[in-house]
């Protein structure tokens, strides 16, 4: 039977860590779940506003239209973060099981059968931690591009308030 490590967190970490990364995992898929809901409702108002218009040559409704396809592709981003994030999960939910299967059939397993186990994990490890980051990405764009209609309507209603005080004088 080969020896533990002399630092018991060693061991430890090959658990821990996953399993830590893998509620982070989840928080992340948590909140891009609500940015993607607040999404879906953003597009929902701005098809009943632009149905409730009728005239889709004006402005306003050409405006509404664009920001109807920067939240379609909001929304389309959220949904390709949200596959990344699941499968960061399931990446590290696979390291932390491997980890402990490797743990418990190290002593008794072929090396060759454990030095592959340990292979898979770094490799589900690797590629958990990669969605992660990917994932992250992809968030950013997404927030870019939610401030850039954010700041395309507030320049709008700036240049409306300027005319409606130039109409009234």
């Amino acid at each position: 039977m080969a020896a533990l490590p002399s630092n018991p967190f060693a061991v430890l970490s090959f658990i821990v860590a996953p399993a830590v990364l893998t509620n982070a995992s989840s928080v992340l898929i948590l909140s891009t779940s609500n940015r993607l809901a607040r999404a879906v409702d953003r597009m929902r108002a701005l098809s009943r506003e632009l149905e409730a218009n009728g005239d889709l040559g004006s402005a306003i409704a050409k405006q509404r239209l664009r920001e109807l396809d920067v939240v379609e592709k909001r929304s389309l981003l959220l949904v390709r973060a949200l596959r990344v994030f699941y499968l960061a999960v399931s990446g590290f939910a696979s390291a932390a099981l491997l980890s402990l299967t490797g743990a418990i059939l190290a002593p008794s397993a072929p090396a060759d059968l454990a030095t592959l186990l340990g292979f898979v994990v770094i490799a589900a490890g690797l590629v958990a931690v990669g969605s992660i980051v990917f994932g992250s990405v992809l968030l950013v764009h997404e927030t870019q591009m939610a401030v850039a209609i954010l700041s395309e309507q507030t320049e709008s209603l700036r240049f409306r308030a300027a005319h409606r005080e130039q109409d009234k004088k």
